[in-house]
This record gives structure tokens, C-alpha cells and sequence, in this order.
């Protein structure tokens, strides 16, 4: 994978010439040649991108962060950043050039090949890039709930791009991230408490299971004995239902109050359930509460 002036300077550009010519080489785009005639890869159509869109090109977004390890989200658009100063002028239908005004030698990563940003930079522009809020929340508290990176390492970035786009909601996110929200539907349940102007919880508050275990509680309000979990798709299965109402029980039997909501009905049916915490929260404790639980762990 070489760029055709490099391709020329090795061989020169009569040889250059006849190798596409005879099919023995291929240009994918111009500018661009690929030193095989066989099907392109998948690492080969990135290397193609990055010479495609210029000497100071990169992978970013959330091409780079999947590159990085981030599972669980697709496209197939491969993203590239330019400095703002450089034009791409060359079409490639995966192509999608972003260009940036604060692109340094500290946002690349020193040694990954094809070369692409480091994995905070690349959740922050990925972010910024989704094409809706929730995507970019999403991205959000899956790169921190996968371990690749810590909010405040994206928080600090953050200050850098003060006209970045969803900056409030970015913020805001990484805030809720920090208080121990690691997945969209603890980042839903934390903006429905907020707008109805409900107590707010401890988030990711670990107890200790009957064999000695550290669970997590979704949210949990002390005061009150109260536990609510939120329920992602997964938990319908038979398996996982199981485990849910085994912890759920558990949880009861230690004097705690426990109310279970689906993610779809935090997000489509807010109102319900803020009534449903509200009339909880003002009824009293239930007698004989176990002390179990302790304060936020996120570690």
C-alpha cells in the first residue's frame, strides 16, 4: 500500500504505469496504489483512507476507538481527521473526512498502525460526530464501562473544544459516567430523576451478597431502603431472569425495597416511573433494614 509518489519513487513511473496497466497493481482512488492485484483487506481499504485524505491524515472517531478496542457498535464509514488547514479531494464512498483546528502530536498514538487518534480523543470526536444524542452518550459509557479509558481523561479533553459540538451533553454525560452511570440506561434513569426533580441516588453503591460478594445496585437511596436496577434486553433471558430475581430476593430478604424498571420505559414512559420512585420515596422505611450497602464504587 503506497502512495503513488512513493510508488514512483521506488520503481520509477514508467514501471509504476505498466504495473496498473497490466493489472499487475491496482489504484484504488488517485493518488493511491495497492501493490497486488488480489481482493483489498480490511486493514488495506484503512491504509487506503489515510493516504486518500493526505500526508497529516489520521483514523478517527469511531473508526479509531473500534480500533482500539470498543465492541458493540458498527458502520461501515471509515472516519479520518485532518488538520483544518488540508483539503481531501478525494472521493472514496467509506471516506468520511472530519477536519480539526486542535489536532497535535499528543492526540495520535505513538505507535498504532494505520496511524489514528488515542482512545480518548477518538470517544470525544466520536461523540461529537453521532448522528443523535443518545448514539453519543452511548459511546460515552461504553468506552468507560469497557475499560478503555476513564471520564476524566475525556473530560479533560473536553476543555480544549469549547465550541465542539454537544458539548453541554457531553459534559453532562461524563459527569453522570464519574457518579457511576456505566451504561445508557443508568444515563437515562440519571436525566429522569433530574427532570422530575427527584432525590438523587447513590449510583453503583456495592452490598455484599449472602456468600460475601460485592453487587452492584444500579441506584440506591439510603434513606429510604430503596434499590431500583434497571433491566437492559438481556435480561429477559431465561438464565439471566433467573439471577435478577434471585438477587432481587436477596435484596428484600436484607430489608431493602427493590423496584425493577426496563430501559425502554425510563426512556419511552419517564413519567410513569417518576411517580412509581416518588411514591416510594415518601413512604416510610420498612422496619429491621440491614445496614449492607455502601457508599458509590466505581472502581
Amino acid at each position: 500500500m503506497l502512495t503513488t509518489a512513493a510508488a514512483i519513487q521506488a520503481v520509477g513511473e514508467s514501471a509504476v504505469r505498466w504495473r496498473l496497466s497490466t493489472g499487475r497493481w491496482q489504484r484504488p482512488c488517485r493518488g493511491v496504489v495497492i501493490t497486488h492485484s488480489g481482493p483489498v483487506s480490511d486493514d488495506e481499504e484503512l491504509w487506503v483512507a489515510v493516504h486518500a485524505a493526505g500526508p497529516r491524515a489520521v483514523l478517527g472517531g469511531l473508526t479509531a476507538a473500534r480500533l482500539g478496542g470498543l465492541s458493540g457498535f458498527t458502520g461501515r464509514a471509515i472516519h479520518v481527521l485532518v488538520p483544518a488547514s488540508c483539503q481531501v479531494r478525494v472521493a472514496l464512498p467509506r471516506l468520511v473526512a472530519h477536519r480539526s483546528r486542535a489536532l497535535t502530536t499528543a492526540d495520535v498514538h505513538p505507535l498504532r498502525q494505520p496511524p489514528r487518534t488515542r482512545i480518548a480523543r477518538s470517544l470525544l470526536d466520536a461523540a461529537a460526530w453521532s448522528r443523535t444524542d443518545d448514539g453519543a452518550r452511548a459511546l460515552l459509557a461504553a468506552g468507560v464501562q469497557q475499560r478503555l479509558t476513564r471520564p476524566d481523561q475525556i473530560a479533560g479533553l473536553l476543555g480544549r473544544f469549547p465550541t465542539i459540538r454537544r458539548h453541554a451533553l457531553i459534559a453532562s454525560t461524563l459527569a453522570d459516567i464519574s457518579g457511576g452511570a456505566q451504561a445508557l440506561s443508568e444515563l437515562d434513569f440519571c436525566r429522569l430523576t433530574r427532570r422530575y426533580r427527584l432525590p438523587e441516588p447513590d449510583r453503583q453503591a456495592v452490598r455484599r451478597d449472602e456468600a460475601g460478594r460485592r453487587r452492584w445496585l444500579d441506584a440506591y437511596w439510603d434513606q429510604a431502603c430503596l434499590v431500583v436496577e434497571v433491566d437492559g434486553l438481556w435480561h429477559m433471558e431465561a438464565a439471566a431472569w433467573w439471577a435478577d430475581m434471585y438477587r432481587e430476593n436477596d435484596l428484600t430478604l436484607g430489608g431493602l425495597r427493590v423496584l425493577r424498571f426496563p430501559a425502554f420505559a425510563v426512556r419511552d414512559h419517564p413519567s410513569a416511573v417518576a411517580g412509581q420512585l416518588r411514591r416510594a420515596l415518601m413512604g416510610a422505611a420498612p422496619a429491621g433494614h440491614v445496614g449492607q450497602v455502601t457508599g458509590p464504587d466505581i472502581g
